[in-house]
């Protein structure tokens, strides 16, 4: 993996803990704790690209540990924005109850779901 260009915490409210850094001009959201109505706010600015032409994320799932319908909106809006702008966003490496939402929905069928934050960020 490349050397991280940058990183900005943002603050836990909501059991939600983001990291965002930025490899190859790729922005990496490290996630860790619960994605839902409480933290939906947070993840949607933490997807903020209006900066960026072309945008690419990966969103790191490891430590997520619960995922709600609101958390599956705003992949699904993130996702559907950032094809738009000629980009694209990847998950990676999701827990199992995670994965297994993920697969209930069929999100895994219309984003990107890699096991591991290497294989996604090096596709």
């Amino acid at each position: 993996m490349a050397d991280t260009e940058r990183a900005e915490h943002t603050p836990r409210p909501a059991g939600l803990s983001v990291v965002s850094t930025a490899t190859d001009g790729i922005r990496v959201l490290t996630l860790a704790g619960e994605i839902d109505h409480h933290a939906g706010d947070q993840l949607r600015q933490a997807l903020d690209f209006s900066d960026a032409y072309r945008p690419r994320f990966v969103i790191y799932l490891r430590q997520v540990t619960f995922l709600d319908s609101t958390g599956i909106n705003i992949l699904i809006t993130a996702h559907q924005a950032v094809t738009a702008a000629g980009g694209w966003l990847r998950l990676a490496g999701p827990s199992e109850s995670v994965l297994r939402t993920l697969q209930i929905v069929g999100i895994d069928d219309v984003i990107d779901c890699r096991s591991t934050l290497r294989e996604a960020i090096s596709l």
